[in-house]
């Protein structure tokens, strides 16, 4: 029988994994064997920059941290996986889709985007979405080109005025 203490741990990490999964916009689940310590840190450092995490649980304790959120996810918590946490949506995702493709040891399992399932086909989905400043870009493009057609038909319409008189 485990003791006390041992139980209230099990307990306590339990809970961080509740509270670390509903402050998270973005939940990714990686298969990580095969990766080097450095490559590991060099994942780290760079969701570290877009306040995210990666912690690496046992996988009863995930479960019964994804029981008691009601969320399943039983069939990719086997072998060992790293837990990635992202404060933004999207970003974290860029980042390890993104080194996925660099690093063929890393596979992304699933993934909990906005306290849904969602499978590898729509973290690749949202992957492939431009960042923000990419979206400003494409809106500010965009509107110009409606700008740049009223100046043509005012100019135009002035012309046609001053041909008049």
């Amino acid at each position: 029988m485990a003791s006390e203490k041992i139980l209230n741990e099990k307990k306590a990490i339990v809970s961080e994994i509740i509270d670390n999964i509903k402050s998270s916009e973005s939940v990714i689940l990686f298969e990580y064997q095969g990766l080097t310590v450095a490559e590991m840190s060099e994942l780290r450092n760079k969701l570290n920059e877009v306040n995210s995490k990666v912690k690496v649980y046992k996988n009863t304790l995930l479960k019964r941290a994804l029981d008691e959120l009601k969320i399943d996810m039983n069939d990719f918590l086997d072998g060992p996986n790293a837990i990635l946490f992202g404060e933004s949506l999207l970003e974290p995702i860029k980042i390890i889709a993104s080194y996925a493709k660099d690093h063929n040891k890393l596979n992304i399992r699933v993934g909990i985007i906005s306290g849904d399932v969602a499978s590898l086909d729509t973290i690749k989905e949202y992957a492939s979405i431009p960042s923000r400043e990419g979206l400003l870009t494409m809106l500010a493009g965009g509107m110009i080109e409606y700008v740049k057609e009223l100046s043509i038909g005012l100019n135009l319409y002035a012309e046609q005025l001053e041909g008049k008189e």
